[in-house]
């Protein structure tokens, strides 16, 4: 394999990680079954996902905590719902502050979203027809990887587990979800928040 290969088969890999915040071992195997194919690889996550959500179906994230942030004297606030699958784990130490951190990340970097399958279809098409725009004229092939690009690059700015960690900027939010989850044996899940901000709606 040349050296442009290897690097354009990485940036896939980072790409589809990035879009689908699975494991990069997941991401790795979905691309080699896919035959590189970026699109195929998501479709390939996403019934796999489902596969597991149904296996999962006795280890739901029924437990875990609701919290608030308040910051800015009191004109910013944050509500945030994180789901884990013991109470146990719910209480400990290490859970409780990644909900704080996760809270003062949407407070600092205002996601609209928690992942890009949140984001309503209307919405991504708009996006998908703006950056469509951008790219009139370069070869199909060519425009779909800017495309993707400029989603991935979109989905970093509105949507929370995309987005780089404010405390840590060498790693996603998802990457923290997924180690917390590992260190902990449980199922970690930030399922909904809400962003209060004095004069804006």
């Amino acid at each position: 394999m040349t050296m442009s290969m290897q690097k354009e088969n990485k940036t896939d890999l980072l790409k589809l990680r990035e879009l689908t915040g699975a494991g990069m071992m997941d991401c790795k195997q979905a691309l080699v079954d896919a035959k590189g194919n970026l699109k195929e690889a998501q479709d390939i996550i996403r019934k796999k996902g489902l596969d597991i959500a149904k296996k999962k179906s006795s280890r739901e994230a029924k437990e875990g905590q609701i919290l608030s942030y308040i910051h800015a004297g009191g004109k910013l606030g944050v509500i945030v719902e994180i789901n884990c699958e013991s109470d146990f784990v719910a209480k400990n130490e290490m859970f409780q502050a990644f909900a704080r951190d996760i809270a003062m990340q949407i407070a600092a970097a205002h996601p609209l979203y928690v992942n890009p399958s949140d984001i309503p279809a209307a919405d991504l098409e708009k996006e998908k027809v703006a950056f469509r725009d951008e790219v009139k004229g370069k070869p199909q092939n060519v425009q779909d990887k800017i495309i993707e690009g400029k989603l991935a690059k979109r989905f970093e700015d509105i949507c929370l587990l995309n987005q780089k960690s404010v405390i840590d900027n060498t790693k996603s939010i998802s990457q923290i979800v997924e180690a917390l989850g590992k260190k902990l044996g449980d199922s970690i899940t930030v399922k909904r928040f809400s962003r209060f901000e004095i004069g804006v709606e």
